[in-house]
């Protein structure tokens, strides 16, 4: 099974929410789905559902483990591992070759996804491979548990039990508890979207009346694209392009001086924001189509000595998926070669 990664959403809470030592566990499991059953009562959730999803519930013993596993050490901003071992292992030619099949086996669907949000195709089914390899891996772990466990672990409680009582929200919709089932971390269906992002986002593409992010390509495309839109894609704009960087630009004097306050190590690697015709004054040349007027920031993942990119704000909505640069680098990639 793939790596799961965290969402950007739960990445940028993951401060906000942390919980102090004392707090985790700081009551039963039993006792504690008391107090959830209450709040989601008042979210609106029927007594049958909660009965229902509660009933015999016990901890994940793997969940905590793994979540454990997960919790960053930190670091500086130097020493990044390249990126071509990443994209050797993620854009594989199994992955391209399936992603094409399904660009040109969805010409109808393709066309009214484009037209209706202005995200190309190609990203739209990037992201779904990387997330699940195109629905072949989309993971076994019972939502209600898992999301129960890390809430009641504590350690992000408001993060996860606020998934927890969502994921009882769809539940209420008729979704069956066997269909509820993702990664540790509680991302689910095709597009491994959290439950609060599937409330918000996910589009009845087909329009039979459900949401059905699980074996529905036109539900998953739409709510892929859905949220793209919705995190600030730009129409017509590509996610980045390769660029020729003379060794005449002076990279500290482009370095920026912004903090981003989400995934700070993820954006100090890129450079100060600029035209494309600014960057053609000093020499950095594209090596694809984008407008002289475009915003851009320059990106050597390995430095100057190989490929550079001119990224875009839409490389900054990959980011809000999945907040990292190997990660986006590799969906855009994946993308260029599946429209290719």
């Amino acid at each position: 099974m793939q790596r799961i990664t965290f969402k950007p959403l739960i990445a940028a809470a993951l401060a906000l929410f942390a919980c102090a030592p004392a707090c985790a566990q700081d009551t039963s499991f039993d006792a504690y789905l008391q107090q959830v059953a209450g709040r989601a009562r008042a979210a609106g959730v029927s007594d049958a559902t909660i009965a229902s999803a509660f009933a015999g519930l016990t901890p994940n013993q793997r969940v905590i483990a793994l979540d454990g596993d997960n919790v960053s050490s930190g670091g500086s901003s130097s020493g990044f591992p390249p990126l071509a071992p990443y994209l050797a292992s993620h854009n594989t030619q199994a992955r391209i070759d399936g992603g094409r099949r399904a660009y040109r086996r969805l010409p109808s669907l393709i066309a009214e996804v484009e037209a209706r949000y202005g995200v190309p195709a190609s990203v739209l089914i990037a992201i779904w491979g990387h997330e699940t390899s195109y629905g072949a891996v989309r993971g076994n772990f019972d939502l209600v548990r898992s999301l129960a466990t890390l809430a009641w672990e504590g350690r992000r409680r408001a993060l996860f039990e606020g998934e927890l009582i969502d994921t009882l929200r769809i539940l209420d919709t008729g979704i069956a508890r066997s269909t509820m089932v993702g990664s540790w971390a509680g991302a689910f269906g095709n597009p491994q979207f959290l439950p609060s992002v599937y409330l918000r986002l996910a589009v009845d593409g087909d329009r039979d009346g459900v949401r059905d992010i699980w074996t529905s390509e036109a539900d998953t495309l739409h709510s892929i694209a859905n949220y793209f839109r919705d995190a600030g894609w730009r129409p017509g704009q590509p996610w980045g392009v390769r660029a020729y960087v003379p060794n005449s630009v002076d990279r500290g004097a482009l370095d920026t001086q912004v903090v981003a306050p989400v995934c700070p190590r993820v954006h100090v690697r890129h450079s100060q924001w600029r035209t494309v015709a600014e960057w053609r004054s000093l020499g950095v040349t594209p090596q694809g189509a984008i407008a002289d007027d475009a915003m851009a920031a320059l990106f050597e993942p390995d430095g100057p000595a190989a490929p550079g990119y001119l990224i875009t704000q839409n490389y900054r909505v990959i980011l809000e998926y999945n907040c990292s640069n190997y990660y986006a680098m590799s969906v855009g990639l994946l993308a260029d070669e599946i429209a290719r």
